[in-house]
């Protein structure tokens, strides 16, 4: 029996998987978002959709720091702090955009999973939505997901 190895990788020249989130890309530094790199979309991939979240928050859905969606195949990064180039969703302040590690002082590490997600459709979502929203709409056109986690403690 044939393994089925996934092609799907995304990764950050800023940090490496399960290393420290620089401090410039958390809310106790600069609050921009990092620059995030991918390749191995598989076969079929209409488009792409991004979630940084984080479980480890003392919240009962855990904390969303970003979404985004809509992005075309054609594209394989998003640069430093250049999130706004894409449709953007709304994070668990309420607001559209990238809102930095923040974990409450003493909570512990927190782990900051960037999930990006391959679609074998073109779905054209609205600005603003949350990131249940999105998950539902994208549950059922999802090919490959892959991650990619950093840390974190204030």
């Amino acid at each position: 029996m044939a393994l089925n190895i996934k092609d799907l990788r995304i990764h950050s020249p800023a940090f490496t998987s399960l290393e420290r989130i620089p401090k410039q890309y958390t809310s106790d530094g600069e609050n921009i978002s990092p620059p995030l790199e991918w390749s191995g979309l598989p076969v079929g991939t209409q488009q792409l959709a991004l979630i940084c979240h984080d479980p480890d928050a003392p919240l009962p859905q855990g904390f969303t720091h970003w979404l985004i969606y809509g992005i075309e195949p054609t594209v394989n990064q998003i640069a430093e702090g250049s999130g706004s180039k894409f449709t953007e969703g709304i994070n668990s302040t309420n607001q559209p955009g990238y809102t930095g590690p923040a974990p409450p002082k003493g909570h512990g590490l927190h782990h900051y999973y960037f999930w990006l997600y391959a679609l074998d459709a073109k779905l054209d979502l609205k600005p603003n939505i949350n990131r249940e929203e999105l998950l539902n709409a994208i549950a059922d056109h999802v090919i490959e997901q892959a991650r990619l986690v950093g840390v974190y403690e204030s």
